[in-house]
């Protein structure tokens, strides 16, 4: 006889379905595979496989090769405007087959399975997580687990058996805490912040790990007081890119509700320089 409480969140899924009352379930992928190898076909087939009703959500797999953090950034910018219980899955993973542990993060709205390496902190940052698992299921896993692939062998099959109601607590045992990446923090000293580029955007937009919390904690209104890298600069603090001349930079809230330094129509990381990783630091007025 299997697991009642498994048996039961099963049946109320199924007088759930019958009543017209669940959609497909949506499982969202995120990786470095790039488009031309077929890594990205074995993920959605195993899925397949296991949960044939499922609706696979390509978020990107052109990540910068090994880089978690843009990994990271990506996944949190995207996945708070899914539905409920859309269940995220990030494979940007340069420790793969090391000690680093897989996991499934549940939150109040959504899942999230991947390496515990940073990729997943920036999404389940600002969201209520409820539980935190490791995958160790053996039996939940493909039957052969290579030590160079687990986005096939071991996040594939944890996001589609979940689907099919799984209880997350049959994955592994519960852990309390998950590793918090640098570009995740931020320090201040005195009447300074200092953070970090999060992310250079397409159109040179250089997004800092800065936020609005960030300006009203230093009383920034007006004018940004930054500096990145080389160059200390004193920004106007704009709604839109237009507010300042062509090819002026400027500093805004943007989109994602955090810090960004820009030219309007103009590539401020170029300009100053600047790439993921460069520190930011931030002066009060």
């Amino acid at each position: 006889m299997g697991n009642p409480s498994s048996l039961l969140w099963k049946l109320n899924y199924l007088t759930s379905f019958i009543n017209g009352n669940v959609r497909r379930p949506i499982i969202t992928l995120t990786t470095d595979f790039g488009g031309k190898d077929p890594y990205v076909a074995e993920m959605k087939a195993t899925i397949l496989n296991i949960s044939p009703n499922a609706t696979i959500v390509d978020i990107t797999h052109q990540i910068e090769k090994f880089n978690v953090r843009m990994g990271a950034y990506v996944l949190a910018s995207a996945s708070p405007y899914f539905p409920k219980g859309t269940i995220h899955v990030a494979v940007v993973d340069p420790g793969v087959g090391t000690r680093r542990e897989p996991i499934l993060i549940q939150t109040k709205h959504s899942y999230f399975v991947g390496p515990d390496n940073g990729v997943l902190a920036l999404a389940v940052r600002k969201v209520q997580i409820k539980h935190v698992y490791r995958i160790i299921n053996r039996k939940l896993m493909l039957a052969k687990v290579s030590n160079t692939f687990h986005g096939r062998d071991i996040f594939a099959p944890a996001a589609a058996h979940l689907t099919n109601k799984t209880p997350p607590a049959e994955f592994g045992p519960e852990i309390d805490k998950i590793i918090i990446p640098r570009f995740a923090k931020i320090v201040r000293r005195g009447n300074i912040l200092i953070g970090e580029v999060i992310h250079v955007d397409d159109f040179g937009n250089i997004i800092t790990n800065l936020g609005e919390k960030e300006l009203e904690l230093m009383e920034i209104d007006h004018t940004v007081n930054v500096k990145l890298g080389n160059a200390k600069l004193a920004l106007k603090l704009c709604r839109t890119y237009s507010e300042v001349q062509l090819h002026k930079p400027l500093a805004l809230i943007g989109s994602h509700n955090l810090l960004e330094i820009s030219i309007n129509q103009g590539n401020a990381s170029e300009t100053f320089k600047v790439e993921g990783g460069s520190k930011v630091t931030l002066h009060s007025p």
